[in-house]
């Protein structure tokens, strides 16, 4: 045993750069073996090769697990049933996914007798709160690793001298060409931060974005989809039924080729510093827009007033990392209470970058009720009489506040 008394790692595990020098620096400093979790929620990359590089590493117990649709389905859908916004425009693609590791993390910890969890997350960001609290939620005493906030490693060129010490092999470029930016994906959306986006003035450059065209190089003909309810979650497009993973997927790719879901950002990050980032997030930028709108056809007016008002709240704690706090779930036991009536379709226009419903209805939960709504003989369903007294009541406090005044 090291003289840390820890025996056992868990690493969330890309097999890129930072954590292939932390599988190495673990099991240095610590004198303990690792175990890596790799997680497939839709970034995009192939994870397969993680394991390649944990065993050449000298892991023996290596993780690989795709979790597409566990992501989407208990953590994208119920945070989209709340209309979930950050700051009026941040769609918290990478906040949602960090539960999930959280969770499988203290998992794989009970099921393989580890003593601790570690992460690459640095000390300056979210991720490294989002990682931790979930785990202290899940596990209370669960010890974990951060190494970002004790090595001395901290610029590229450090990393990568210790890289060339220990042998661990770094990939130059992928698909001749690597990114500048610190970059994040998931099913959800694509984030990139730092390089020429440290100066919130600078316009990122075209070459930067990977899965939406712009809205000046989009189709000149629009895409109409019809996306189909049921209790809040979208369960099939254009009459097909699909899996929730398939839905987001599928959502990505239209939404891309139509340049929908580009998102550039300075937000304010919970431990204090205000930070620039870019998103793409087409698939989310499609589903909040045809969800509300499925909402105002079927929602009571102060059931939906509330949930606006709730919303917030919601999105604060998805960002700060408390998913597995008892006010989230609290909150979401509201929310999903509210969506047994979201049932209906939607119709969509995209178009070079907008997202434009043109059509909602449902067969069994619409509160539209066009007898009432009608600009024509509405044959005594409205007395229009009723409106003075509805008024004259509700201008009361006002009348007599401005005798005051006078």
């Amino acid at each position: 045993m090291s003289a840390s008394g820890i025996k056992k790692v868990v690493l969330a595990y890309s097999g890129g750069l930072d954590t292939s020098i932390i599988v190495k620096w673990l099991q240095d400093q610590y004198r303990c073996e690792v175990v890596t979790f790799t997680a497939d929620i839709g970034q995009g990359e192939e994870v397969e090769p993680a394991r390649a590089k944990a065993e050449a590493a000298g892991v023996k117990e290596i993780y690989i697990e795709d979790l597409r649709e566990e992501f989407v389905r208990d953590y994208v859908y119920p945070m989209f049933r709340a209309n979930a916004v950050y700051e009026g425009e941040y769609l918290l693609g990478t906040s949602i996914a960090r539960p999930l590791i959280a969770k499988r993390l203290v998992e794989i910890a009970n099921e393989t007798g580890a003593d601790a969890i570690s992460h690459g997350a640095t000390g300056k960001g979210n991720d490294q709160v989002r990682f931790e609290l979930g785990a202290y939620a899940l596990k209370p005493e669960v010890r974990i690793i951060a190494p970002w906030r004790e090595w001395d490693l901290l610029s590229r060129e450090k990393l990568m001298a210790y890289a060339e010490a220990h042998g661990i092999p770094v990939e130059q470029k992928r698909e001749g060409r690597k990114s500048p930016y610190s970059m994040d994906a998931n099913l959800l959306h694509i984030s990139y931060e730092g390089y020429d986006l440290e100066d919130p003035w600078t316009e990122p450059s075209e070459e930067m974005w990977r899965w939406t065209v712009s809205p000046e190089r989009a189709p000149d003909r629009p895409t109409y989809i019809e996306l189909g309810y049921r209790n809040g979650d979208i369960v099939a497009i254009d009459g097909e039924e699909m899996s929730p993973a398939t839905v987001l997927a599928t959502l990505n790719r239209i939404g891309g080729e139509n340049g929908i879901g580009r998102d550039d950002i300075v937000e304010n990050r919970y431990v204090g510093m205000k930070s620039r980032g870019c998103y793409e997030t087409p698939g989310g930028t499609i589903m909040l827009k045809a969800h509300r709108a499925m909402e105002s056809l079927t929602l009571d007016r102060e059931a939906a007033h509330l949930k606006d008002e709730l919303m917030p709240r919601y999105a604060t704690l998805v960002y700060n990392g408390y998913w597995w706090s008892p006010e989230r779930e609290m909150l979401q036991a509201a929310i999903d209470q509210t969506q047994s009536v979201v049932n209906g379709t939607v119709r969509l226009k995209l178009y070079k970058g907008n997202v434009i419903v043109v059509g909602r209805r449902s067969e069994t939960d619409s509160l539209f009720d066009e007898s009432i709504a009608t600009f024509e003989d509405d044959a005594g369903a409205y007395d229009q009489k009723d409106a003075e007294g509805f008024i004259r009541l509700n201008a009361l406090r006002l009348r007599v506040a401005a005798k005051r005044k006078g």
